[in-house]
């Protein structure tokens, strides 16, 4: 696993021991950042289910100015920590341990919004569709926010959830990448 592109390109990130992680795969995330990454102009990114960290840690290198990272596990938060040492992009970074639900709330209330948002859950976890509603409703995306999922190729999410529109669903055997763009509607401004 490695960064492929921008101030980072070929730093190498470790992975976190054991079986519950499954991380992103270089070919999964190159075809993703070749979607998503014309839209990289700075912002703020959230890399909620973050893993080894990196899909956040992709966006930073690539040019997001900041990014806020996090997982429930320990061993994940501490590969996180230090993939963002060896790129050297600590500083444009928060990790947080918790659970998704529970951060959105606190990121919400600390005024936050994202630009682009990366929901990459474990393949059991079906309800992302759930969790971008709850994204909506808490004010946590500026307009035109790109939000990334990543989940099993067998699972579909609708093509509008709330104020977002799915622009583009790829496969790539077993696993399937579905962005959505938001676009608030007067309701929600």
């Amino acid at each position: 696993m490695r960064v492929i592109s921008g101030s980072a390109r070929g730093r190498t990130l470790k992975s976190v021991p054991g079986r519950n992680t499954r991380p992103t795969s270089d070919r999964v995330k190159e075809a993703m950042f070749s979607m998503i990454g014309p839209y990289i102009d700075g912002g703020e990114a959230l890399d909620l289910f973050a893993g080894t960290g990196a899909l956040g840690i992709e966006a930073l290198s690539r040019g997001a100015d900041r990014a806020i990272f996090v997982d429930a596990e320990r061993a994940s938060v501490e590969v996180v920590r230090a993939n963002l040492r060896n790129t050297g992009l600590s500083e444009r970074a928060e990790v947080h341990r918790g659970d998704a639900e529970r951060a959105l709330g606190i990121l919400a209330r600390r005024g936050l919004a994202f630009d682009l948002v990366f929901l990459d859950p474990p393949y059991r976890m079906r309800n992302m569709d759930e969790i971008m509603r709850r994204m909506q409703e808490l004010g946590l995306l500026k307009g035109g926010c790109r939000i990334v999922v990543e989940h099993a190729a067998e699972q579909d999410y609708p093509g509008r959830i709330g104020g977002l529109n799915r622009t583009k669903r790829a496969e790539y055997g077993d696993t399937a990448v579905s962005i959505y763009v938001f676009q608030p509607t007067e309701e929600m401004e």
